[in-house]
């Protein structure tokens, strides 16, 4: 094979023509052989042909390495668009433009930018991953109080906004829950607080109990919310506010004990202030009793130890208060008309507690129940009562009328004449009441006996024969008026036959005593001093003088008389010889 080439005497360079030219002039001048020449020249076109196989194969490697690249930038680029959730990217070459170095240079920058992109599209998902295992870990309760969490590993296949959304929800609910959480927490602390407030109890180290995180010096945010906390925090509100109930009602019996004792021994008002804190929540509710200390244990033992006291005192004046609620029930028997044999019980109740054989609380009780009884008893006799006193009082009405029929002087232009002149008019129209009032009031007690089936008694006198007697006389009493209104009339007519034979009528007889001066009275007695007259079934009974009552210092005194001043009718001789021997009474005005 010739191989040409010269050289180029214009641009100065050595080219392999003008080499094996100068390398035949040296062949000539030396004399090889055409052999050897061709040899020579055979060895360098094959020395040349593996030179250019050398570069081609170095080419050829190079554009593989190129092509590899690119393939793999290609798939890189995918994968990142693939991770990042992206179905394509702005400024990606087309896969037919362009040399392979082209291709590769303007592929480059996409696969940097979608690279950042990359980065910090993980720095994102740590961060998100970050809190999402922190509230989890406070959730769960694995992470202690000031412990930071570590590096969160992130899924690198999977980095699109949608998972990233996803990540970003799940934190806001996590967040959603940890608020409502602490939010659970807060309340549980502050209802701690306000119970060991109200119960005395050192809220610091019973908080503290629960989680140390619970104590107001660790910041909110660093509170633990876990499960165990909130499950722990909730047992102990329960059982601060059963403690506080059980309190609040050991309490209230204190303090029903105290008034009761109080009420009993008649404590002065100075004394009872000292215990105003007790006594304030004897009727207040759970939720009531707000107070710091009010329901702390050294109070409960104050009022406990006050009532030990009281009773100790009240075993030395049981005879003093056993005594004063026998005055009690004295008097409410008294003030419905009911006699009991007052000096038999009180010697009773003396000789029980000298004995000891009966708890003083036991007679007490007894007494109690006594007087409940007394009151109902008394609540079923008002409306008889208040009857027997309507009635007794139209009766003394009735005894002052008559009193004042019997006043020769009583239209004398005296002082009052008027004022008993219209009391006069109201008592007859108050005595012509009688009947009526005393038939409903017999009515009325034969229905009382018939329900309960005893008699109704009345300060020892059966009532309905205190009624049946009082008809009875009042029935003798109107025959001997109208006996008497008959004398005066057969008088009057002998007189008048005197006079119409003799010219002259005689003179008048003196009257048997001095003339009446009647006057207003309050009470219907009589206003000249003459005694009252009383019904004959009272004489056996007590005092003569009149009801027995009760006043409020147990004391017995006397009240108006117990039964009307007209029950007894006037003798029949005292009549003939007082309408024999005085004038003839004027009619009534």
């Amino acid at each position: 094979m010739a191989i040409t080439g010269t050289e180029n005497p214009l641009l100065g360079e050595t080219t392999c023509g003008s080499l094996l030219q100068q390398l035949q002039l040296i062949w000539s001048e030396v004399g090889e052989s055409e052999e050897e020449r061709d040899r020579i020249l055979l060895q360098l076109e094959q020395e040349c042909l593996d030179v250019y196989k050398r570069k081609v194969d170095q080419a050829s490697k190079s554009r593989a390495l190129l092509l590899q690249a690119l393939a793999d930038s290609r798939v890189e680029l995918a994968r990142l668009l693939s991770a990042l959730g992206e179905k394509s990217f702005v400024g990606i070459p087309d896969k037919s433009s362009g040399t392979i170095k082209e291709q590769l240079a303007a592929i480059a920058p996409a696969l940097e930018q979608l690279c950042k992109q990359k980065e910090e599209r993980i720095k994102d998902f740590a961060d998100v991953l970050s809190q999402i295992q922190k509230i989890q870990g406070e959730i769960a309760g694995t992470l202690k109080n000031g412990e930071k969490m570590g590096t969160s590993a992130v899924d690198e296949e999977d980095l699109s906004l949608k998972k990233l959304d996803e990540y970003h929800s799940q934190l806001q609910e996590l967040q959603k829950e940890k608020s409502e959480r602490l939010h659970k927490v807060l309340n549980f602390v502050s209802t701690v607080h306000d119970l060991c407030a109200v119960l005395g109890m050192d809220f610091f180290s019973t908080i503290t109990e629960v989680h140390p995180s619970l104590n107001d010096s660790v910041g909110v945010q660093s509170k633990s919310i876990s499960n165990d906390t909130l499950s722990k925090l909730s047992k102990m509100v329960i059982e601060l506010k059963e403690d506080k109930r059980m309190r609040l009602r050991k309490l209230q019996e204190l303090a029903a004990q105290l008034t009761d004792l109080w009420n009993l021994m008649d404590t002065p008002m100075e004394e009872q202030s000292l215990f105003n804190h007790v006594t304030c929540n004897i009727s207040a509710t759970v939720d009531d009793v707000t107070v710091p200390g009010a329901l702390a244990l050294d109070l409960i033992e104050q009022a406990e130890v006050e009532v030990e006291r009281l009773d100790q005192l009240k075993a030395s004046k049981m005879k003093e208060i056993a005594l004063k609620r026998q005055t009690e029930l004295e008097d409410i028997y008294a003030r419905a008309h009911i006699e009991i044999d007052s000096a038999a019980a009180r010697e009773k109740i003396i000789s029980l507690i000298d004995s000891g054989n009966l708890e003083p609380s036991e007679l007490l009780t007894d007494m109690d129940n006594q007087i409940l009884k007394a009151k109902e008893e008394a609540l079923s006799r008002k409306e008889i009562l208040e009857r027997v006193e309507k009635w007794m009082s139209a009766c003394e009405e009735e005894s002052w009328l008559e009193d004042y029929n019997r006043d020769q002087n009583r239209y004398n232009a005296s002082r009052g004449a008027h004022l008993n002149l219209k009391r006069a008019e109201k008592a007859r129209i108050l005595v012509n009441k009688i009947p009526a009032l005393v038939d409903a009031l017999v009515a009325k007690t034969r229905a009382w006996e018939d329900s309960r089936g005893m008699s109704f008694m009345y300060d020892g006198v059966p009532l309905l024969a205190m009624l049946d007697e009082y008809t009875m006389l009042r029935q003798e009493r109107e025959e001997e008026k109208r006996r008497l209104r008959d004398q005066k009339r057969f008088q009057e007519q002998v007189n008048t036959e005197q006079e119409a034979l003799f010219g002259s009528r005689p003179s008048p007889a003196k009257p048997l005593g001095p003339k009446k001066m009647v006057g207003p009275r309050g009470n219907g007695g009589a206003s000249n001093g003459t005694p009252s007259r009383r019904l004959s079934l009272n004489t056996h009974h007590g005092s003569g003088n009149g009801v027995r009552s009760v006043s409020r210092d147990g004391k017995r005194e006397v009240s108006r008389p117990a039964a009307p001043a007209n029950y007894v009718a006037i003798a029949k001789e005292d009549a003939v010889s007082h309408a024999s021997g005085s004038d003839p009474a004027p009619a009534s005005p």
